[in-house]
């Protein structure tokens, strides 16, 4: 048993029903986020249409922390995955689940020092919204004044609330980030995809974003790419798939196709010589698993000899000095560090979600083995020291 406090990197909370409406403006309601009572249910309407990221938007029930473990473990089949999630519990009888207050004393009996704070819903939303820019942009406006009230983007020194900054408009990105440093951020989140702007889409690293990477750098403030709605619907509707993303209801080809967004979007920094140009920034890539590593790794050496002059620096070093790992608990954690070393790997449970653990530390199962010194840096320091401005 950990017998110090716990940094756990991949926390979770419930979005309110006004998360993305409290401070809309009210001009840009019907463009945005609306509720609509659909043949006697409530549905989630973003730009107009039902949205069906997450198939109950309105948490009114939840799942149990930690219902999927044994399925993501592949340890146990389902035949239907709306059986497969369980007793479902009343979010009334939850309150961590939306009040930072009551939270902390669960934080406690977890025996978690502090964690990073990440959406359930708001990971899904910029795809369905990347056709507009300014509704996009009003959008996590609005929801990224909710956060702050809500949660705090540092409460305590214990709780660090990622607002989300899209590059879909540079103007506001850098605006958003400046009024987020204002008010003490620590982390700011993004999803791994690439950016659909006035002038097409470009890669997240392209250097017409540098005013956006220039800031982050300077501030010292690390950046969390986080799983969602990538908006990889045109390559699955190569391999005729709906392109719709729906929580935990996929196809089964969609769940074996190769093209991975973390990758991808990992890939496009280094292709870009994001990290060259930019030589303080911090990247940590959380709920997006880990076995996308090796295989990058593997590429990034292979283009670097192929190609001695894409890069100005060697990238597998670079990807080193740069990237953070959460892995997932059902990942292969100790090859995980063999590749990168501890000094690079996050421990996150993403409680309270189902496919999470239910008891965070029982993450250490997955660390046994590993010396005092390194099950230290991944459950404690490591995020510590994430959360903490590093000086350019």
């Amino acid at each position: 048993m950990v017998d110090f406090p716990v940094f756990d990197a991949d926390n979770h909370y419930y979005e309110a029903p006004d998360a993305f409406t409290r401070y809309i403006d009210p001009a840009m309601r019907k463009r945005t986020m609306q509720w609509a009572t659909i043949e006697g249910k409530q549905r989630l309407l973003v730009g107009g249409r039902v949205n069906r990221f997450i198939p109950n938007p309105t948490f009114e029930k939840v799942s149990l922390p930690g219902a999927l473990t044994q399925y993501f473990r592949a340890k146990a089949g389902v035949g239907d995955m709306r059986s497969a999630f369980g007793e479902l519990e009343p979010i009334e009888t939850r309150p961590e689940y939306r009040d930072r207050q009551a939270r902390l004393k669960v934080m406690d009996e977890q025996g978690l020092e502090a964690c990073i704070m990440l959406p359930t819903l708001g990971v899904g939303m910029e795809a369905a919204l990347e056709h507009d820019q300014e509704a996009c942009t009003a959008a996590f406006t609005a929801f990224n004044r909710w956060l702050d009230e809500d949660w705090g983007f540092n409460f305590e020194d214990r709780i660090y609330a990622a607002p989300y900054i899209s590059l879909i408009d540079l103007e506001w990105a850098v605006s958003e980030l400046e009024w987020a440093l204002d008010h003490g951020v620590r982390v700011v989140l993004m999803r791994p995809g690439s950016v659909n702007n006035v002038t097409g889409r470009r890669t997240p690293g392209d250097a017409a974003h540098d005013a956006f990477w220039a800031r982050l750098n300077e501030a010292g403030v690390t950046l969390a790419i986080h799983g969602g709605d990538s908006g990889y619907a045109d390559y699955e509707r190569i391999w005729g798939l709906s392109g719709e993303v729906e929580a935990f209801r996929q196809p089964t080809l969609k769940r074996l196709l190769s093209a991975s967004s973390i990758h991808d979007m990992m890939a496009s920094l280094m292709a870009d010589r994001l990290f060259e140009r930019h030589p303080n920034l911090r990247v940590a890539t959380i709920e997006t698993g880990s076995g996308w590593v090796s295989p990058l790794l593997k590429r990034l050496r292979k283009t670097a000899v192929q190609l001695p002059h894409a890069f100005g620096a060697d990238p597998y070093e670079l990807f080193m000095e740069h990237v953070w790992v959460s892995p997932f608990f059902e990942d292969d954690v100790q090859a995980l560090v063999r590749r990168v070393g501890a000094e690079r790997v996050l421990f996150g449970s993403d409680f309270p979600h189902a496919e999470g653990l239910a008891e965070p530390l029982s993450f250490e199962k997955e660390l046994q083995g590993f010396s005092e010194k390194d099950v230290r840096l991944i459950m404690h320091d490591n995020a510590r020291a994430l959360v903490t401005p590093r000086l350019a």
